[in-house]
């Protein structure tokens, strides 16, 4: 399609023409291939332990938020029927319509953004973000919304992208270009503009595609700001018989991931892209 065609009365920032409804279709075509096979190997359920060690499951309400649950909200679903009172929260509401209709319950997922979600205070006992913040429009007060509605003691379990991953073919997880995390900013936010206006499957059509790239540091100091006390990652967490996603690692080499500091930020830098915040009590 030409500049002139996709343009003709049609202000520039709104883009490619129905970007959100191609973004729906792609993502259900890819659904049982990514996230059937992501939960298989047991993802949700290393994190649903992973929070158990930080907060007491076993008794109370047992309220789970996942943010930006997409259009086919599995994780959802695998909540729901491990006794969780879960829901999701979608911003794009051709997503939302979607998920709505693979659920079968309305309730079970409701509109809102990242900045705003449609819960009281202190109601959730975990909130899980997978894939999410690197697409808000504001980390800052992505995160401070999450604080608000976590109870004193809950947990936030954030999943995002790692600006500092090296992979050898440069997979970044979100751009159909290689290397693209070790980009310069502006050189980024080029490609951003690209995706919205001339060429969408570079980012897989997304109507809010990543713009927002961290370590694990970054994200340790974007939760402090929230207001979050303490930090973890997968590796603190699982136990050895769940292998830490790390088949074969001995108990001697994950001793030393966790208690020796500069053994433990190497490898963080590396693969630091998945975080766990705890609200103080």
């Amino acid at each position: 399609m030409k500049f002139t065609d996709l343009y003709r009365d049609r202000p520039l920032s709104e883009g490619v023409p129905d970007l959100a409804a191609r973004y729906v279709e792609h993502k259900r075509k890819r659904f049982d291939e990514r996230l059937s096979s992501t939960l298989s190997r047991g993802g949700l359920n290393d994190i649903v332990e992973c929070c158990r060690r930080l907060i007491d499951l076993s008794s109370g309400p047992k309220t789970v938020a996942v943010v930006g649950c997409g259009p086919s909200p599995l994780t959802v679903k695998s909540l729901i029927e491990k006794g969780f009172d879960a829901v999701g929260i979608e911003p794009v509401h051709e997503s939302l319509a979607a998920a709505r209709e693979y659920l079968g319950d309305e309730s079970r997922a409701q509109w809102g953004v990242a900045e705003a979600m449609p819960f009281p205070d202190e109601s959730q006992r975990m909130v899980l973000m997978e894939g999410v913040l690197e697409h808000v429009d504001s980390p800052g007060k992505s995160l401070a919304e999450m604080f608000r509605v976590l109870v004193p003691g809950g947990v936030l379990f954030v999943r995002t992208t790692n600006r500092l991953r090296f992979s050898p073919f440069g997979r970044n997880g979100e751009y159909r270009v290689p290397f693209y995390n070790w980009f310069p900013r502006a050189v980024k936010e080029s490609y951003v503009f690209q995706h919205l206006h001339y060429r969408p499957t570079l980012a897989d059509y997304s109507p809010r595609p990543a713009v927002h790239w961290y370590s694990f540091a970054d994200l340790c100091s974007l939760g402090r700001q929230a207001g979050f006390a303490q930090f973890y990652s997968p590796m603190d967490l699982l136990n050895l018989h769940r292998g830490s996603g790390q088949p074969g690692l001995g108990k001697r080499a994950l001793d030393a991931l966790r208690r020796n500091p500069w053994i433990r930020a190497a490898n963080l830098t590396l693969i630091g892209g998945s975080i766990y915040m705890w609200k103080r009590r």
